[in-house]
């Protein structure tokens, strides 16, 4: 089984939007799932998925049961999921997944910021296929075995795992597989008791770019400027 050896992070400008962005990503995920399969986080595993994803951020309890309660309203917008492909400065491979109740303004906003910092807005399938479409489960280290849960994990769907660090040093079990086996996995992991940090599917690249960190920098100027638009969810990229 192969070992994770995740993708170097580099620390950008804090900002005091940071945990407001995370907030409103949440939230519009709950929006989502609650749409897709009811407000019962027990007969819905998507939503008990983005609630462990809510603890995890720290998200306030009365703002994940107000977003919630919107999501069942009848006035709550519809989120439509939408992919975009681009490359970045030095070609580097961007994949943007928004969530948006209006793609002409999306769509505007995303290529802007791509021609800000001297990026392209590609068509559909231009980088894709240097990414694969993975279930990501992270979990904190403290007294699971981590041979005897691989080896359990295995016949369910995973493919990788590993250790890594999250911003605050603080270590984390990262476990990888195929995206059709999500659910499957998801449901492995709640059966030994083991409750993830947070649980999401993530585009992972199949190969890095190493830069030089002044060019890299360039790069992380795009990723975060996208991160920071109100449609944009998440930002991947293959900058090693």
């Amino acid at each position: 089984m192969g070992r994770i050896f995740e993708t170097r992070k580099t620390t950008m400008m804090a900002r005091w939007n940071k945990m407001a962005k995370l907030f409103t990503r949440i939230s519009k995920d709950i929006a989502i799932a609650v749409k897709s399969g009811g407000a019962n986080p027990d007969t819905n595993p998507t939503l008990r998925r983005v609630l462990q994803n809510a603890r995890a951020g720290n998200m306030p309890k009365d703002k994940v049961e107000a977003a919630i309660k919107r999501a069942t309203g009848q006035d709550q917008q519809d989120y439509e999921v939408v992919l975009y492909e681009g490359y970045g400065p030095h070609g580097i491979a961007l994949l943007v997944e928004t969530a948006t109740d209006n793609v002409v303004r999306t769509v505007a906003n995303v290529r802007m910021h791509f021609k800000d910092y001297g990026g392209n807005l590609g068509t559909t399938g231009s980088v894709g296929f240097l990414f694969q479409r993975m279930g990501v489960f992270r979990l904190a280290p403290e007294g699971v075995d981590l041979e005897a849960l691989e080896l359990d994990l295995i016949d369910h769907g995973l493919q990788e795992m590993g250790e890594t660090s999250n911003e605050k040093g603080e270590k984390q079990i990262v476990i990888r597989c195929a995206f059709n086996d999500f659910g499957q996995l998801q449901s492995a992991i709640e059966a030994r008791g083991l409750t993830p940090l947070s649980s999401e599917s993530e585009y992972i690249a199949q190969t890095l770019i190493e830069l030089p960190e002044d060019k890299a920098h360039e790069v992380l100027e795009l990723v975060d400027a996208l991160e920071q638009d109100e449609d944009v969810q998440r930002v991947f990229h293959n900058l090693g």
